[in-house]
């Protein structure tokens, strides 16, 4: 089965930015709709972007107008903008389709706090 790898994680303050980036151990992406996930301590795991194969794009309200998914299908890889970070979200992230029908991976930890 297709592992997943992400990367592009680790601390920052509130209000700078991070770029997530997701790649494929095999296979190819451009034959799903893609989506990051994110896990913070204690909750369920919960979408946060979803990208359709033709590039239309789903937010959840939380992150809307901060956070921007989209792919590069000639790289092989989904990346995820997060602009304007808050402590809220604070969470390990994953990628995976959309909906989420491959194996997880093991995901980065983001983490934002002054």
């Amino acid at each position: 089965q297709v592992q997943l790898v992400e990367s592009g994680g680790g601390w920052v303050q509130p209000g700078e930015s991070l770029r997530l980036s997701c790649a494929p151990s095999e296979e190819r992406f451009n034959i799903y709709n893609m989506g990051w996930y994110r896990q913070a301590p204690g909750q369920q795991r919960e979408l946060v972007a979803g990208m359709f194969g033709g590039g239309r794009t789903n937010y959840a309200d939380a992150v809307k107008g901060r956070f921007t998914i989209s792919r590069d299908n000639g790289k092989n890889t989904v990346y995820l903008q997060m602009n304007s970070l808050k402590p809220e979200d604070t969470a390990v992230y994953y990628c995976n389709s959309w909906p989420a029908r491959l194996g997880w991976g093991k995901g980065t930890l983001v983490t934002v706090s002054s």
